[in-house]
């Protein structure tokens, strides 16, 4: 019996989007763009940003998650151990809107405890 061999894009993860995360300075503070699964693969690589930034000692951190396509539990929690290391030192301020990403924040109350933004905007901009 052969092996089937695998075509790429005939999987169905495979137009899933690679994950990153990326750090922008600006004016305001440091901006953490996260984009595609925030998961297993992704999670560790938010934490060595978040630390990244912290070193940076900036007035606001926000974490953008717009462009992510899932947010698992290891991710949420990435948010709050960001969200409780830094409280005293840096306000960091999350950026979540649509139901992949917000519904999951609201059926763990998350939204009670992080400092959640409808846009990257109303983030930055929020006394």
């Amino acid at each position: 019996m052969t092996e089937p061999q695998r075509v790429a894009g005939s999987g169905p993860f495979d137009d899933e989007p690679p994950g990153a995360v990326r750090l922008d300075e600006v004016p305001e503070g440091v901006v953490l763009a996260v984009s595609g699964p925030l998961d297993l693969s992704l999670a560790p690589r938010l934490a060595r940003a978040v630390e990244r930034a912290a070193r940076l000692r900036p007035a606001l951190l926000v974490i953008d998650l717009s462009e992510v396509v899932f947010l698992a539990s290891v991710g949420m929690a990435e948010l709050v151990r960001a969200h409780r290391q830094l409280r005293t030192e840096i306000p960091v301020r999350i950026v979540a809107t649509g139901r992949l990403v917000l519904r999951p924040l609201e059926l763990t109350r998350l939204t009670d405890e992080l400092d959640i933004h409808p846009t990257l905007a109303t983030a930055l901009s929020a006394g």
